[in-house]
C-alpha cells in the first residue's frame, strides 16, 4: 500500500469567516495556511482563490500570487481549482491552468450544488482536458456522481488524458452522492485498475470516508472548503488542525504519509 496523500482544501468557493472565523483570503493567508498544513502532514494543497473583498475569483494574477508565496515556504504541491464557483466562465475557471500546475482540477459532470447547479457540459469537459494535456498539467478527475466516472473514461478513450488516471471522490455535497462507506465503495469499485483516488467527505462525512480511505489504499482530502468542524458543534482551529489528526490516525493505523516528493511519484507527476 502506498504512503498516504493528505490533500489540503483550504478556503473553497463557498465558505465566508462568518462560518469559520479562521478561513485564509488573502494570498498571504492561503500561502500560510498551506505552510501550516505541509508541517501537519499535508503534501498537496487544493487551492481557491479570493479577490480583495473576499469574493471567489479565478484571475490569473491571484492565482500566480499565491503560487508564488506558497513556493516560497514549502515544496507541497500546488494544484488550483477550476471548478471556481457555479457562475464564472469556463474561461474564467480555466485561467489558473496557465501557470502549469503540476495538478489542477477537471469537474467530470453537471450536478445539483445546494440550491445552484454545477454545470460541466461535455464541450467545457473536452476543454479543459485538451488545455491541461497541452500545457502537461495532470487532471485530478472530481467525481460528484457514479456517471461522472463514464465522462472521465470517455476523455481517455478520446485521447485527452491519460494513464494513470487519478480521482477525487467529492462525497455528501447536498444535492449530489451522498458520503455513505457504501458509496465510495461503489465509486473505487468502478475506476480502471491503476489509478489512484482521494476522497473528499463534505460537512460530517470528512473523518468517516478518511479513516476508510486509509484502510483501502485511497487518499485523503480535508480542510475548510470541505468542514469546518474539528468536532460537532466545535470549530476547527485551522486547516492544519484537521490535516494533523488525519496523519496521526493514519500512523496510527499502520499507514505512513507521504511527503510532497513521495506524492509526485504515487500520482505520476512530471
Amino acid at each position: 500500500m502506498d504512503k498516504l496523500i493528505i490533500t489540503a482544501a483550504l478556503t473553497g468557493a463557498e465558505v465566508t469567516r462568518k462560518e469559520q472565523p479562521n478561513l485564509p483570503l488573502t494570498p498571504d493567508e492561503i500561502a500560510h495556511a498551506a505552510y501550516e498544513a505541509y508541517l501537519a502532514g499535508a503534501s498537496m494543497v487544493h487551492v481557491h482563490a479570493r479577490d480583495s473583498e473576499g469574493n471567489p475569483t479565478q484571475d490569473y494574477e491571484v492565482y500566480k500570487e499565491i503560487k508564488e508565496k506558497i513556493e516560497a515556504k514549502c515544496p507541497i504541491i500546488f494544484q488550483p481549482s477550476t471548478g471556481g464557483a457555479v457562475w464564472h466562465s469556463p474561461e474564467e475557471r480555466l485561467q489558473p491552468v496557465d501557470l502549469k500546475p503540476e495538478m489542477a482540477t477537471l469537474s467530470c459532470g453537471t450536478c445539483n450544488f445546494g440550491p445552484d447547479v454545477f454545470m460541466n457540459s461535455e464541450e467545457y469537459m473536452e476543454k479543459f482536458a485538451a488545455k491541461m494535456k497541452e500545457l502537461g498539467v495532470k487532471p485530478e478527475l472530481e467525481i460528484f456522481e457514479r456517471g461522472m466516472i463514464n465522462n472521465g473514461l470517455k476523455l481517455l478513450k478520446k485521447g485527452l488524458i491519460d494513464m494513470p488516471l487519478h480521482f477525487d471522490f467529492v462525497l455528501g455535497v447536498p444535492g449530489a452522492m451522498t458520503g455513505e462507506l457504501r458509496d465510495l465503495l461503489y465509486l473505487v469499485e468502478s475506476i480502471p485498475a491503476g489509478s489512484t483516488w482521494t476522497v473528499a467527505g463534505i460537512g460530517r462525512f470528512e473523518l468517516p470516508l478518511a479513516v476508510a480511505a486509509i484502510t483501502l489504499g485511497g487518499h485523503v482530502r480535508v480542510g475548510f472548503e470541505d468542514n469546518v468542524y474539528y468536532s460537532k458543534g466545535v470549530l476547527a482551529k485551522s486547516n492544519a488542525e484537521l490535516v494533523e489528526r488525519i496523519a496521526r490516525i493514519s500512523k496510527e493505523l499502520g499507514r505512513e504519509v507521504a511527503t510532497p516528493d513521495e506524492a509526485r511519484k504515487i500520482l505520476s507527476l512530471k
